[in-house]
């Protein structure tokens, strides 16, 4: 059976972007597969480098992982940074990546255009990090949206790169997890093409918003003066709306708002209103189970740890191997 491996950074609540672009489909993958899905405390740092409160971000992530439905006696559930040799496969990597393919990573480039004054070291070497966490379980797939084919191919390159110069047939070559059908994207309140809480927090309905939150976001959503021919093409951001509509309402409540906006006699208000109650209603079982789960210490701790010790197993036997393969031996 194929190995799968994909992660989420820490960085606070998880949104519905989130879940219907990938943990929706992790649950599926479980059932399927041998997994190990991790909390990327890691990579959170290379953005926000002095986070706030770096743990209660972790818990939170986890907390809704579970709420979602990942079973840690299915899949392998774990924090980053509770797997060291992640970081010792990282720091082995790096000696054989070069500069001039990192700089010309797309996401390395946009990082310095929206963070100029937080360049640092690990933005460029995030491709090696991600890869050190996928081929530290020789995983054979990755869950990667459209921004992280890049790095993915990054990933094939180290891991061929590695096999070559140690002359060995060691790590696999990776390839996208392809979700085909499965995968539905969520776009941002905000007129975006992308739910997203770095652009806009907004713009994202988070797995644990109240439904007075999402109310509020909802009814302030980007929409327009309305059409003013009929049938006339949506610009995106009613376009947006309508997406939200086809994912959370009716056949029917879809229907009925787009024959008002093709007759031109859309009142987005109404649109709006119908909107936030069928997404709340959607929404209210994974909130609630959050809830539940959020306070339970006791097992926290136990499923971080169970997870941990699953995942060092199989990263330890990997660093054990490559240090070998490299030629580091104990005097």
């Amino acid at each position: 059976m194929d190995i799968v491996v994909s992660g989420i950074r820490s960085t606070g609540n998880l949104h519905l972007g989130n879940y219907f672009g990938a943990i929706r489909n992790f649950v599926k993958m479980q059932e399927e597969n041998p997994c190990y899905f991790f909390i990327a405390d890691y990579h959170s740092l290379t953005t926000h480098p002095t986070p706030a409160d770096l743990h209660s971000s972790v818990k939170t992530v986890l907390v809704e992982f579970l709420a979602c439905g990942l079973d840690p006696e299915k899949a392998t559930l774990y924090v980053q940074s509770d797997v060291p040799e992640v970081a010792e496969l990282y720091l082995l990597l790096n000696m054989n990546a070069y500069v001039g393919e990192l700089e010309r990573c797309t996401s390395f480039k946009e990082k310095i255009r929206t963070h100029p004054n937080n360049v640092n070291a690990a933005l460029l070497t995030y491709p090696t990090l991600m890869a050190a966490d996928i081929i530290i379980h020789k995983a054979h797939k990755v869950p990667v949206g459209k921004d992280q084919e890049q790095h993915l191919e990054m990933t094939r390159t180290f891991a061929s790169r590695f096999n070559r110069m140690y002359n060995v047939d060691y790590f696999p070559e990776p390839v996208a997890y392809n979700f085909g059908e499965d995968l539905v994207k969520i776009p941002g309140l905000d007129g975006g093409q992308k739910m997203s809480k770095s652009d806009n927090e907004n713009s994202a309905i988070f797995l644990a918003d109240s439904p007075e939150v999402i109310r509020k976001k909802v009814m302030k959503a980007v929409t327009d003066a309305g059409p003013t021919e009929p049938n006339q093409p949506k610009p995106l951001a009613i376009e947006n709306i309508f997406q939200f509509l086809k994912i959370f309402s009716s056949t029917d409540t879809y229907t009925h708002f787009n024959d008002l906006y093709n007759r031109c006699e859309i009142r987005y208000g109404d649109l709006k209103k119908q909107l936030a109650e069928d997404i709340i209603v959607f929404n209210n079982p994974l909130r609630e189970k959050i809830e539940a789960l959020k306070n339970d210490t006791d097992y926290l701790g136990k499923v971080a740890r169970m997870g941990a010790e699953k995942a060092r197993e199989s990263a330890a036997k990997t660093i054990r191997e490559v240090r070998e393969i490299i030629g580091f031996r104990s005097m």
